[in-house]
């Protein structure tokens, strides 16, 4: 990417329609941060901030067409991954990879909504853990997610999360940065493994309801800010920084009966 040029990110994802994650609020990231958005939608989501009601997937094959037609004529600076709802989608989204080499990748396994609902069925995670991780350069799991991907149980402290982190590298992933949002404390410390070794990135915990959206916003806000960035730790750094901004902003939006969105344009309004 030319040094004055906007970075132009691609996020792969399904959409939310109240507007707070999925590839409406990964838009919303890439806008407040500099960066040019583009869109491969892979599914349609009835989706509000109380729940999921449904899910109508697009065909991979469909998928595929996308990308293939994006990427010919727009080469993306990053791209960030999110719902993939079943094998096909996965090894579609693998395959562009292959094919067109983005220089940064960051993979969001959405496996679980906050609500509580299942978006990526139990038999897409063996293909997501075989064909997508060793294809990312970092992927952002949640400790639900981390150990639903290694098979063992959910995290209890830092020492666990090191260790699961390390695991993960080890399935094929450059990076991880796994994050303890889940755990108890004033403060969330998520953990960061590199080739380099691992790193704590530790944030207050914000003290409101309105957190939806906060997977995908991470997600996007580090596959925005990577290409101005010279390595990863000071990408996630600085987009754990907006992301905790858009929290202490989120309950000045007043959307939704459920756990609202952050509210991304916090620098901008």
């Amino acid at each position: 990417m030319a040094a004055n040029a906007v970075p132009k990110v691609l996020t792969i994802a399904g959409t939310d329609p109240s507007g707070g994650a999925g590839i409406q609020g990964d838009l919303k990231t890439f806008s407040a941060l500099g960066a040019y958005g583009m869109t491969v939608v892979t599914a349609l989501v009835a989706q509000t901030t109380t729940g999921v009601t449904g899910i109508h997937e697009v065909p991979a094959a469909f998928v595929a067409q996308q990308l293939d037609t994006l990427l010919t004529d727009v080469p993306a600076d990053a791209v960030k991954i999110g719902m993939l709802g079943d094998a096909d989608l996965i090894k579609a989204v693998a395959a562009a990879l292959d094919t067109y080499r983005p220089p940064h990748v960051v993979l969001d396994p959405v496996m679980v909504a906050k609500s509580g609902d299942r978006l990526l069925p139990a038999d897409a995670v063996s293909e997501l853990r075989r064909t997508l991780l060793p294809r990312a350069d970092l992927i952002t799991p949640n400790l639900p997610e981390a150990a639903d991907l290694l098979g063992e149980p959910q995290a209890s402290g830092l020492p666990e999360m090191h260790a699961q982190a390390a695991r993960l590298r080890a399935l094929g992933a450059r990076q991880v940065l796994l994050k303890g949002g889940h755990l108890d404390g004033d403060t969330c410390v998520d953990v960061l493994a590199t080739p380099e070794g691992t790193i704590e990135l530790a944030a207050p915990r914000v003290p409101t309801r309105n957190t939806h959206g906060t997977g995908c916003t991470l997600s996007s806000a580090i596959a925005a800010l990577r290409p101005r960035h010279d390595d990863w730790p000071s990408a996630v750094r600085a987009a754990k920084d907006y992301l905790t901004q858009a929290l202490r902003a989120a309950d000045s939006l007043g959307v939704g009966h459920g756990h609202g969105p952050v509210h991304h344009f916090h620098n901008a309004w």
